[in-house]
């Protein structure tokens, strides 16, 4: 219990029930890459789980207190334990070039910053999989015209087809978190580089969803050099009225009529 209380300040719930550990295990297609990474196994009870698949595992912790059980509890990730933060981490360092699969119980407090980290890394993560607070594994995973539809929803779905998969109650956690989580899939579109310059994508769609009350002639002001622009119908629509595709062709207007 005392490594359970010294563990709160790194936003994390020790998930103790098997079965759901099995299930999130399970959630990997295992196709198109030969190794998987798993971010803050904390005790290893999804380690174990992924360790009787197919592929190979590695576990990435800052804790040195779980990299220290799981050496000692776990002799076949011997070799496969990275002390790092995954923020701050160069998977070249550990994996080359080749294809990973990521997965995880993710600390709440720094989830949605491991899904951007994986935006910045999709080259390499063919797909990624796993448990968040539930708002957040739902607004990932949500369409337009819905007000939890934002930035997270647009830019992870321009690259992955998102899957909300399934919901876990709180009473499986030491210790129990306020809020019931969303075991989520992400796996990398066949097409997942833009027809449009990426960087002024993903800074079109975040100065659009800051100001997600006002239509995008409000939001996006500062783009729209053209009278023709301008009088675009689009930009009536708030945010969340548009798709990717939607946000994609916006985008391309902008440039033809010079950002």
């Amino acid at each position: 219990m005392d490594k359970v209380k010294a563990k709160k300040h790194l936003g994390q719930h020790f998930l103790k029930d098997e079965g759901i550990a099995r299930d999130i295990a399970d959630t990997l297609s295992l196709e198109g890459y030969s190794k998987v990474l798993e971010i803050g196994p904390g005790m290893g009870v999804l380690t174990k789980y992924l360790l009787q698949k197919d592929t190979e595992t590695f576990v990435i912790e800052i804790d040195t207190e779980s990299v220290e059980y799981l050496n000692a509890h776990y002799p076949k990730l011997h070799g496969h334990i990275i002390s790092k933060d995954f923020l701050k981490y160069d998977v070249s360092e550990d994996f080359g070039v080749e294809p990973l699969a990521i997965i995880g119980n993710f600390p709440y407090n720094i989830s949605s910053q491991i899904v951007f980290r994986t935006l910045e890394l999709r080259d390499r993560i063919p797909e990624f999989a796993g448990m968040f607070q539930k708002e957040v594994a739902e607004r990932i995973c949500e369409k337009k015209g819905s007000k939890t539809y934002g930035i997270l929803s647009v830019l992870t779905q321009a690259f992955y087809d998102a899957e909300y998969l399934f919901t876990v109650d709180e009473n499986v956690f030491n210790p129990p978190p306020k809020v019931k989580s969303g075991v989520l899939r992400l796996r990398r579109k066949e097409n997942y580089h833009l027809p449009v310059d990426e960087k002024l994508f993903f800074r079109v769609v975040k100065d659009a969803f800051n100001q997600r009350r006002k239509t995008l002639r409000n939001s996006l002001k500062t783009y729209l050099h053209s009278q023709d622009l301008k009088e675009d119908s689009i930009f009536d629509l708030r945010p969340e009225q548009l798709s990717v595709e939607q946000f994609i062709d916006l985008t391309k207007k902008i440039v033809a009529y010079g950002v």
